[in-house]
């Protein structure tokens, strides 16, 4: 198990750049090579270069799980082109949907996603099929961008701290883990945009406090 703490262009809100899994971590094309290769180190994992509507947002623009990666409907063909050609043998597919920051809307490992309960049936079917697993509508303490707001890898959840005892507890029987509340980078709720982190290690914005980080750390089960 492995921690850092870090920015990313000046920012705390690393996870706003990449998407990571227990096989790889997907970050935009001119995130420096230093920072790409310490959050690689840090999880374990192969670093995937990529853009999404020419941006290194990717976080924000997509959602991966062990079996494939959700991309926004935003990314050119040039970019989708590109990312094909890496050959990492997983599914990839591009979300249809006007919620065009799959990050931020849609939460998954490797056996559930948690999305937006406005997506359609039809982008429902599309985070089933690419990711292979249960797709589940939420709301989490009044937010739908689940994403942002939470952190979900196959170990643990770490779930925004204005989420009620009820939907803690939903929550933790559809996971079937207990989850833990806490903010990062110093009170934020977007705890989601404020990590990286998989199974194997954890990269947090540099502004999150040591209790904040401690807290993460016991529900993603990294102590």
């Amino acid at each position: 198990m492995a921690v850092t703490k870090c920015r990313v262009a000046g920012s705390d809100y690393v996870g706003v750049f990449a998407t990571a899994t227990d096989r790889h971590v997907f970050m935009g094309n001119d995130v420096p090579i230093s920072v790409k290769t310490l959050v690689a180190h840090t999880l374990d994992v192969e670093a995937v270069e990529m853009s999404i509507f020419a941006s290194d947002l990717i976080g924000i623009f997509s959602r991966a799980n062990s079996n494939g990666i959700i991309v926004s409907n935003l990314i050119d063909d040039r970019e989708l082109d590109a990312l094909k050609k890496k050959k990492l043998g997983i599914n990839i597919a591009v979300l249809e949907s006007g919620m065009n920051a799959i990050g931020n809307n849609i939460i998954a490992n490797d056996k559930i996603a948690l999305i937006n309960e406005d997506y359609s049936n039809e982008a429902a079917k599309v985070v089933q099929d690419t990711l292979g697993v249960e797709v589940v509508r939420m709301v989490i303490g009044g937010f739908k961008t689940l994403g942002a707001n939470n952190i979900m890898t196959n170990k643990g959840f770490v779930i925004n701290n204005r989420s009620t005892d009820e939907e803690k507890e939903q929550v933790d029987k559809l996971i079937r883990m207990k989850s833990v509340s806490t903010t990062a980078n110093t009170g934020s709720v977007n705890i989601g945009l404020s990590v990286i982190t998989n199974s194997k290690g954890i990269v947090v914005g540099d502004a999150t406090t040591g209790f904040e980080l401690a807290r993460i750390m016991e529900g993603l089960e990294l102590e």
